[in-house]
């Protein structure tokens, strides 16, 4: 009866529907990685003054009217991620790689013949490129002296009537559960309240009072919690740009891009913890706990850049670029299932709490932050040139939507004290000798959170050449990014998280040829 009229009260309200999400789910989406052509990465995209390659013009757009004749280009990479993990001592590390083709486009320019215009030339551009790449793989051990896993299944249930969390006469654990996430239900905390119940977690200090809202954990004190963790993610953030620019008087360079976005993101994590502690001499005992789960996060979203390029000597080039926050709309997938072992005086029992069923969540935006980008370049005649990029990105105007969301309101209010503005810079530069070019680029991103040991800054060096031939050229680039930054093994109930060092090397072939 307190089931349906609890229906009845909520009516249709989403408010606590969502699964937990954190403002590392904004940041997947508002950071991204420098990907695109080998000449492009070889320099760490570093040709925000320079222009004419198809992956410079996510820089600033009005690098396309740079190009002379029209142009093709098509890019293949090798991802390789390497992660090390340190967790109260223990080290493990772990290898993911990909081989993706992750570029691909085409500019076409157009010269006036009117030659008492001051427009000079106009340039067209398609290109596609995959602005994130989130294959990877993670693993994490070790013995944690003080906090269970279990804690997260104890304070999510705290509050809650012991009814909501029990089956009732006929009713399977997958309907309850269903019940519990589904419009005018509890929500995902009751969900994950029940399965802490249903796998003997944790138990209701009356379990004869249907209106108990107390629980205590079966899991002994003492300490010394052996746990792993193992996050397998794939997929991907595109970007499909369409790109117009114009030239002024051989001085002046603007361009502008739309931008359509979209993203792919599967995640299946799974955490595992045993102990070795006293049993309890009355009631349950957890020893081991493996809980799973499997993340699905997909959508679209729009952007624009705007760009302008200088050209104010022979030699010297200066370039200022606008990009848009992008502004996503996302959609998630969740499934969970739970194994608990635990003994009593009759014996060991292996309890796998399986709902079978797939959360299918409501709609929701992320807004990410604009960024500005300033350029200079120097020219060397026609041997090559070096540029540098600052950019400017305030990562603490990220912001989940709809706002008036009691949850997103708080992870607003939480991104908004914790991250911050950041300065980037990239440097890079090319040298021709006859018709190979050499290449080489460095690049600096700050922090986006205040507290950088939670996700700190990137540090990546890059190389490469060029070999060009009859209207062709191939290009061929080596970069490598570190970082390092905390990964909890789960969202909430311990504060404990391995430290990360992650590493990534790619190895990137580019094909382009002029008509």
């Amino acid at each position: 009866m307190k089931k349906i009229f609890l229906s009845l009260l909520l009516g249709t309200s989403f408010i606590g529907l969502s699964q937990e999400t954190t403002p590392s789910d904004a940041l997947r989406y508002a950071v991204e990685d420098l990907n695109g052509t080998a000449r492009f990465r070889a320099m760490s995209g570093s040709m925000g003054a320079i222009g004419g390659d198809l992956s410079a013009i996510n820089i600033n757009p009005a690098g396309s009217v740079v190009f002379k004749y029209n142009t093709f280009s098509a890019t293949v990479s090798g991802f390789n991620q390497k992660n090390n993990s340190t967790y109260f001592g223990s080290r493990s590390s772990e290898n993911d790689f990909k081989l993706d083709i992750n570029q691909i486009g085409a500019v076409f320019v157009f010269d006036n013949t009117n030659d008492s215009s001051d427009w000079k030339k106009l340039s067209f551009a398609i290109n596609y490129e995959n602005t994130n790449n989130f294959n990877n793989q993670l693993f994490s051990k070790g013995t944690n002296p003080n906090n269970s896993i279990g804690n997260y299944f104890s304070d999510a249930a705290q509050g809650y009537q012991l009814e909501y969390l029990q089956t009732q006469p006929g009713e399977s654990v997958s309907s309850l559960y269903n019940y519990l996430g589904e419009t005018g239900g509890l929500g995902f905390g009751a969900q994950q309240a029940m399965l802490g119940y249903q796998g003997f977690i944790v138990s209701a200090f009356d379990d004869t009072d249907s209106n108990n809202v107390d629980y205590f954990t079966n899991i002994p004190v003492g300490g010394n919690y052996y746990q792993e963790s193992y996050i397998k993610s794939k997929g991907y953030n595109g970007k499909l740009t369409g790109n117009f620019a114009a030239n002024y008087n051989d001085i002046l360079s603007l361009g502008m891009n739309l931008n359509i976005h979209f993203t792919d993101y599967t995640k299946s994590s799974s955490v595992y913890e045993s102990n070795n502690n006293p049993e309890y001499t009355t009631g349950s005992t957890v020893k081991r706990i493996q809980f799973d789960n499997d993340l699905y996060t997909y959508g679209r979203g729009f952007s624009l850049n705007l760009g302008a390029i200088a050209k104010v000597t022979e030699e010297f080039r200066l370039g200022i670029a606008y990009e848009s926050p992008t502004w996503y709309a996302l959609n998630d997938e969740l499934s969970q299932r739970l194994v608990v072992v635990n003994s009593d005086a009759n014996g060991t029992y292996t309890d796998v709490v399986d709902p079978n069923v797939v959360n299918v969540y409501p709609s929701y935006n992320v807004k990410t932050p604009s960024k500005w980008t300033g350029s200079a370049a120097y020219i060397f005649g026609s041997n090559g040139f070096i540029n540098v990029d600052v950019s400017s990105k305030d990562y603490s105007t990220t912001t989940f939507r709809p706002k008036n969301d009691a949850l997103y309101a708080s992870l607003n209010d939480n991104m908004s004290a914790n991250l911050k503005n950041t300065i980037s810079y990239n440097v890079g530069g090319e040298y021709k000798i006859k018709q190979i070019s050499l290449r080489a680029g460095y690049r600096f991103e700050e922090s986006p959170y205040k507290v950088d040991a939670t996700f700190g800054d990137l540090i990546g060096y890059s190389g490469g050449l060029g070999y060009s031939f009859n209207n062709a050229r191939i290009d061929l680039s080596y970069a490598n990014t570190h970082r390092n930054y905390n990964q909890s093994f789960i969202s909430s109930g311990m504060n404990d998280q391995a430290r990360i060092n992650n590493k990534n090397d790619t190895v990137s072939l580019s094909y382009t040829v002029t008509f």
